[in-house]
């Protein structure tokens, strides 16, 4: 049997398994998805299955297209069974049973923008302040609900907010069926409904699906746990796969207890460990296991290879998030010098913001990166927010960034409006900026939108008159909080909040590095310095590169050279975990999920001290460093001792507190298409008295390297990134620079 070729014991074993439900512990890198494509041929061509009687459900397009492809090319061309996400297997189901709900086959499906917009017009209809009741906030919550499999009379009422939320939800669920549109989280309750209240439609698909495979099952919610146990029946011909070492998304959903519990629910369950990793080298193995191995909710399992032992994993403790980055890109380009490719280097982080000192490290030195799972520093939508801000105070008439902050946030100015005052500037050629001030107290608008006008232009006069007497980083601070922004954003409850505050809070850090740095500390040269780090960056589009990601984004990813940044308590495991014992758990096995992405190097760094809240903190070393067999690491920490290496008793501390403004919960909850300029190719006008790369001298920045060269003679000019300023542009035949 060709199907078994190349299949370890195990693997063999899961996918001869007969009736009846199997439970596959698939650890990282064990080569689970060849076992279940593998399952799914042999139930067709050893065991007869019809493919139409086989459901195989993952949780992204990408994974059950692969899926797919794979077992087409072992059963080869003709029907194949249906291969596809929960949601798209429930849309299929509701086209042809939601009649018995009462909907129409045609239902629309409304996105994450379509919901929202619904749930404006009814916080609207029910007199509610949208700005204690956001509609981003009211929809994750709703969605929360949905996944937990609860309609909106099991929302537990008796404080404020839940009977709001009560009234929210149901008003939405009846206006989602008066337009016959249901939203995503709609997709699978509606089908668990559909199939609970009407067992003759269950009893038929129960017939169609007499095999069901679930893949990432330690990923499942308790809606999905709900629908597959329902499909499933007394049959109960259920395979799933999965790690609970690897349950990481808790934070949208995911319940580890169902594959935990999956003994529990399924008599004579079968399982199959798949313990050899193909992946990782003896040693990164040995360590992750040591990581995970701490907790206590999880299946025992030891992961083991043939692979080589290879090196131990590199442990260094810097000075600061400074000297973290400019280390990882040194190693970086030792790899690439001795014939490695930038492609096989990751950078793993536990939050977003620490991003942007690596970025801004890549870019000094010409190490093209680009980032996973989300978008570059200085083009996330709160940091343009807060840059167009800045923008306008430096330069008023900057018609772009005004039109982008008139009613961000939200107040009450729309595009009526807005236009009538671009009119206005166009008909007396003055800049917009001077419209605003015009129609402020003029008669071109009515009195309400005057009035709003009125506050902006006040609001803006206020930051113009801050710009001249405080430091930079103190103006973004008051722009932040003072704007409304802060305020808005804190009055959202959503997951993401805490990763736009982080961005936010290093947007700070990024001004007070500048003032720190630069002899020049205005407000024009940081948006110059901005301008030029993107320029930079548009240059690398295209390129081999490096990848950045959190670790949340590398989760079934792999890599032969793996940096871990910021191994630091109150930072990776984060500070929200240090009181909550679930939530320790899980950013263990976040560690482990890192860890086991590295093939052949792995990195772990921290620092001594880091700036976070724009205020410089000094963490111990994390806890999981210390749950690694110190005979497994290659100790880069002078003075350092054993101890102090993560190995003491770690118990609850008191959540670090932010500075004002940004003592918020925020949520960043701005949902849009990320902003990529136009690629811009420049072709740089080389010779031998200049050239990328070249280390020169200025006699008022001192050492820098040439990273951009345009054009060509009188008017040739360079970009520089210096050591101690970070980029400049200069006219060449002016600059008088020396050759290093």
């Amino acid at each position: 049997m060709n199907l078994l070729k190349n299949l370890n014991p195990p693997q063999k074993e899961a996918v001869l398994h007969g009736e009846g439900p199997l439970l596959i512990l698939a650890g990282a890198g064990s080569g689970k998805t060849r076992v279940i494509v593998h399952r799914i041929a042999y139930l067709i061509r050893q065991k007869g299955v019809p493919p139409w009687q086989i459901l195989a459900v993952t949780f992204t397009n990408k994974a059950a297209g692969e899926m797919r492809d794979r077992v087409e090319r072992l059963v080869g061309p003709g029907d194949l069974p249906l291969i596809s996400t929960f949601h798209s297997a429930c849309a299929r189901i509701l086209r042809r049973e939601i009649r018995h709900l009462g909907y129409d086959g045609n239902f629309a499906i409304y996105d994450d923008k379509d919901a929202e917009k619904l749930l404006k017009e009814i916080i609207a209809e029910l007199n509610m302040d949208e700005k204690k009741f956001p509609a981003k906030s009211l929809a994750a919550a709703i969605d929360g609900y949905k996944n937990m499999g609860q309609a909106p009379e099991d929302v537990p009422t008796g404080d404020f907010f839940q009977d709001k939320l009560a009234q929210v939800y149901a008003a939405y669920q009846e206006r989602l069926k008066r337009c016959n549109a249901l939203d995503f989280g709609d997709l699978l309750l509606l089908t668990v409904r559909l199939f609970e209240s009407a067992p003759e439609v269950l009893t038929r698909y129960q017939e169609r699906y007499r095999w069901i495979l679930v893949d990432e099952y330690q990923d499942t919610n308790p809606v999905q746990y709900r629908l597959v146990k329902l499909l499933a029946g007394e049959r109960k011909n259920l395979c799933v796969v999965g790690d609970d070492d690897q349950s990481i998304y808790r934070w949208r959903g995911a319940d580890i207890r169902n594959i935990l519990d999956f003994e529990k629910d399924f008599h004579g369950v079968k399982v199959v460990k798949l313990e050899q990793n193909y992946r990782s080298t003896r040693t990164i193995l040995t360590a992750a296991g040591k990581v995970v191995e701490k907790n206590r909710g999880r299946k025992r399992k030891t992961l083991w290879t043939d692979n080589p032992e290879g090196e131990p994993i590199d442990y260094r403790r810097l000075a600061d998030e400074r000297d973290e980055a400019r280390f990882v890109c040194r190693e970086i380009e030792r790899h690439a010098r001795k014939g490695g490719s930038l492609s096989d280097v990751a950078v793993f982080y536990r939050t977003n913001a620490q991003s942007r000192v690596v970025e801004d490290a890549m870019v000094a030195d010409g190490i093209p990166y680009h980032m996973v799972g989300g978008m570059r520093f200085y083009e996330r939508l709160e940091i343009k927010d807060i840059l167009a801000y800045l923008k306008v105070l430096d330069n008023p008439a900057d018609e772009v960034a005004l039109k982008r902050i008139i009613n961000t946030p939200p107040r009450g100015i729309g595009h009526a409006t807005v236009d009538k005052i671009a009119d206005l500037a166009n008909r007396q050629g003055i800049s917009f900026y001077d419209a605003l001030r015009t129609a402020a107290t003029g008669g071109l608008l009515a009195a309400g939108p005057q009035g709003k006008i009125a506050g902006f232009v006040q609001l803006l006069e206020r930051f113009k008159h801050l710009a001249g007497t405080v430091p930079l980083s103190e103006l973004a601070s008051h722009i932040i909080q003072e704007s409304g922004y802060a305020g808005r954003l804190s009055d959202e409850r959503s997951e993401e909040a805490l990763d736009r505050l982080a961005n936010l809070q290093e947007l700070l850090s990024a001004l007070g590095e500048f003032e720190r740095t630069n002899e020049e500390r205005t407000l024009s040269a940081f948006l110059e310095q901005v301008a030029l780090i993107s320029d930079l960056e548009r240059g690398e589009q295209g390129r081999e590169s490096a990848t950045l990601m959190t670790l949340h984004s590398a989760k079934g990813l792999e890599y032969p050279l793996v940096f871990m940044i910021g191994m630091e308590e109150r930072l990776f495991p984060h500070v929200r975990a240090l009181d909550d014992p679930e939530q320790m758990e899980e950013e263990r096995r976040l560690c482990y999920v890192g860890m086991t992405r590295a093939r052949e190097r792995l990195y772990l760094t921290n620092t001594h001290r880091r700036r976070i809240f724009g205020q410089e903190q000094f963490n111990h070393p994390s806890r999981f460093i210390g749950d690694i067999p110190k005979d497994l690491l290659d100790v880069h920490e002078p003075g350092i001792g054993i101890r102090e290496m993560g190995t003491g008793d770690w118990g609850p501390e008191e959540p670090l507190q932010a500075p004002e403004p940004f003592r918020h919960n925020l949520a960043a909850v701005f949902d849009t298409e990320p902003d990529f300029p136009n690629e811009v190719r420049v072709v740089p006008e080389e010779s031998e008295d200049i050239h990328i790369g070249m280390k020169v001298r200025h006699a008022k920045f001192g050492v820098g390297a040439i990273r951009k060269i345009e054009g060509r003679g009188d008017e040739q000019k360079v970009i520089v990134w210096f050591n101690t300023v970070g980029p400049k542009k200069l006219l060449v035949r002016f600059a008088r620079l020396e050759r290093v």
